[in-house]
């Protein structure tokens, strides 16, 4: 029987949801179980879909939408400062995996053709499974996590000559493969310098003019329409889907609207990429293997500990400490999926024979099965396989960190010495009070050090650090970096050492200030709050308010938790348009027409279920809430979650809801 697309769709969907569910339970990666359900409904498994194919051009797009809320992370200066990761540890990572692998593959009688094309196969890892579980781990910043990128973005820009190669290689031009590649990297440079003048002078203008219009549908379609667009010109121009997506991701992540567009594509970038890892589980021959399974082990060593070893070594080289080599090591210990995408393609062109590929393909996926249990718990493994005398240094910086700390009682200690950590001791070192600062910033703590500043390097997300840096002791705690995940860990860390110690965190808005006080923090500062509280303060000042009245002012605002200020009128062109945040509450007037069905009534009977009534407009003047009867023209302010005041405005309007 025929199946065609709904009911694959329906399949695959079904099957996801099931197997999801198992895996939840469980408490195993979700991208196992997306690959088990390939291997499961696949031509090779209980056959309900019989090709790849029926789902492969639609999932493509899940790698797409991924690293284009990758881009969205990384602004261009920050992406610029990679630059030593991406061409010395990229580059010696790509060339010596390719080399080696090819030389073993020489010995064992393959030709040169086809030892190249399984080291390049070999040299890629997973850009779709890393990054996705690193950003989960909230690690994609941390030491290890940058190598990862640096090295997974010289990998995707090496796929482009790689390509270049066997295709030219299947069909040698007259111009010869030199000029093949010239033209490739020429075609590559032009689409990287149109999108970033693309981004930099048209998308931010654009996007204020959608926004302006406050239709969500065709803020989320412009958003689409760019990552895939993007894409496409580089997959034209003949690069990777993938550099286009994270190139446009850069572009829109230097504007406003940038946490706005991540939670858009969200959806649809999660299905897409489940779709993904379930068209790579439907390549599997689980019976071919049993044949090869001497073969597979081998390759599948030659992938995870081999270049895993590699990646280690070179990390050290470039200077970096042994626990984040290891752990770098172990995120990319696996095969990617650029690495079937190149077998893929030799194996079309008839440059690989067949014998070959379920071998490969067998290597790819049990990689890839591993990757997920490796990366989630990487720190676990550096620190066992590493020497007791050595281990991360772990101990070695908590007996330096309690050696600086076991003289200071009633310190501060200040997580974070970047801008606002420095200013904090500043004003301390004025008024005496000892102080403790720590930072994972090499720069930073070189030139602090040298200044004659106490401070050291050190993860404070971890519990034995902040219990090296005597917090039982300690007056106070300060979290002074703009980090919401990491401020929470830390928050979780002193209440599971059950420390009562005032805790003083940044933030930007009410959103992070909600998720802040729940995890317990003492005293939360909202910069979006505090700066209008500053220039409050001085305009108050200038027409001579009383400074007694201005003092009380200010300090009810922020003993009310900042709810005179928390609800506001979003708009298009202030930063403020994201009505549709799902988290955030927002101001709406409402203005009772003839119509509507709660003319006539009075304020204080008028029910509007999760929207509260916080007064009301008439004659233009602003009345309290009362048993005052509505009267057409007259306007209710109401303050509530953006789908909440939908419901609430078609009630007044229509009578429903």
């Amino acid at each position: 029987m025929q199946i065609g697309l709904l009911e694959t769709t329906l399949i695959v969907l079904f099957t996801v949801l099931m197997v999801n569910i198992l895996f939840r339970y469980l408490r195993l990666p979700l991208i196992l179980g997306y690959l088990a359900v390939g291997a499961l409904v696949g031509p090779n498994g209980i056959g309900w879909i019989a090709n790849q194919e029926a789902i492969g051009p639609l999932s493509e797009f899940g790698i797409v939408l991924l690293m284009f809320t990758i881009g969205l992370e990384f602004s261009l200066s920050r992406l610029l400062s990679l630059k030593s990761k991406v061409i010395i540890l990229g580059g010696l990572q790509v060339l010596l995996s390719l080399s080696a692998t090819a030389a073993i593959g020489l010995g064992f009688k393959m030709t040169l053709v086809e030892a190249s094309i399984t080291g390049a196969v070999v040299a890629m890892s997973s850009t779709a499974v890393v990054v996705k579980i690193l950003s989960e781990q909230f690690e994609m910043h941390a030491p290890h996590g940058l190598n990862a990128l640096g090295i997974l973005l010289f990998q995707d820009l090496a796929v482009i000559p790689v390509l270049t190669v066997i295709a030219a290689l299947s069909a040698p031009q007259p111009e010869g493969l030199g000029y093949a590649l010239f033209l490739a990297f020429s075609k590559g440079l032009l689409a990287i310098v149109f999108i970033i003048g693309l981004g930099r002078w048209l998308l931010r203008p654009i996007f204020h003019l959608i926004a302006s219009t406050r239709v969500i549908e065709l803020f989320t379609l412009s958003v689409i329409f760019i990552a895939i667009g993007s894409a496409w010109l580089t997959s034209w121009l003949g690069m990777t889907l993938v550099l286009g997506a994270f190139l446009s991701g850069i572009m829109l992540g230097e504007t406003e609207f940038r946490h706005q567009i991540k939670s858009e594509i969200r959806p649809f970038r999660d299905i897409l990429l489940g779709l993904f890892f379930v068209s790579i589980g439907m390549m599997a021959n689980l019976q071919s293997w049993l044949e090869t399974w001497p073969w597979i082990a081998l390759l599948v060593t030659a992938i995870v500990l081999g270049k895993s070893l590699l990646i280690f070594i070179l990390c050290l080289l470039t200077g970096n400490k042994r626990e984040t080599a290891a752990r770098t090591a172990i995120v990319l210990a696996q095969g990617g999926e650029f690495g079937i995408v190149i077998f893929g393609l030799a194996y079309q062109n008839h440059l690989m024979p067949a014998d070959y590929s379920q071998v490969i393909l067998a290597a790819l996926l049990i990689s890839f099965g591993l990757a997920p249990l490796l990366i989630m718990n990487n720190k676990r493994i550096a620190a066992a396989l590493l020497p007791e005398n050595g281990t991360h240094h772990q101990k070695e910086d908590k007996r330096w960190i309690t050696e600086q700390s076991h003289e200071l009682s009633n310190h501060v200690i200040i997580c974070g010495f970047g801008r606002v950590g420095q200013h904090i001791a500043r004003f301390l070192k004025q008024v005496n009070v000892p102080y403790l600062c720590f930072d994972i910033d090499p720069d930073i703590i070189h030139n602090a050090v040298i200044a004659g500043e106490p401070v050291l390097f050190g993860n404070v997300i971890e519990r034995d650090i902040l219990d090296a840096a005597g917090t039982g002791r300690a007056a106070a705690i300060v979290i002074s970096f703009h980090d919401v995940a990491a401020a929470q860990n830390i928050l979780q860390q002193l209440q599971s050492m059950q420390i009562k110690i005032p805790s003083l965190v940044r933030c930007h808005d009410e959103q992070d200030y909600e998720i802040l006080k729940n995890h317990g923090a003492e005293k939360i500062i909202a910069e979006a709050f505090e700066e209008s509280l500053t220039l409050v303060h001085y305009l108050l000042q200038c027409i001579n308010i009383p400074k007694q009245k201005i003092h009380q002012l200010i300090q009810s605002a922020r003993a009310d938790d900042y709810r005179l200020l928390s609800p506001i009128f979003p708009g298009s062109f202030t930063g403020e348009h994201t009505e549709n945040n799902l988290k955030t509450k927002y101001l709406r007037s409402v203005i009772i027409d003839e119509n509507s069905v709660f003319l006539n009534h009075k304020i204080c009977e008028i029910d509007l279920p999760s929207v509260d009534i916080v007064s009301f407009i008439r004659n233009g003047t602003q009345q309290q809430i009362s048993d005052k009867y509505l009267k057409p023209d007259d306007a209710l302010i109401l303050y509530g979650l953006s789908a909440d005041l939908d419901e609430a405005e078609e009630m007044i309007r229509y009578g429903k809801k």
